[in-house]
């Protein structure tokens, strides 16, 4: 499966895999429908590094969900 298309439903892939990746606890800070697609590149950028890195500490973790933050609508 190919993510590189800004989709919807790659959109909801992408969020839905980093709150698992970050360990959020608080869903509602994840909903797939509150990240603007128009920041497609951005949050697979993010993405990226967190599928990279596998392994987080709790000051990344923090780090990417408030960077996350930013792309909310």
């Amino acid at each position: 499966m190919s993510l590189q298309e800004p989709t919807q439903d790659n959109l909801n892939i992408i969020i839905n895999d980093m709150a698992e990746r970050l360990q959020v606890v608080n869903r509602s800070l994840m909903d797939p429908d509150d990240y603007d697609l128009n920041k497609y590149e951005e949050i697979k950028s993010l993405h990226d590094i967190v599928e990279m890195k596998g392994q987080l500490s709790v000051s990344e973790i923090q780090a990417f969900v408030q960077e996350l933050g930013q792309y909310r609508k």
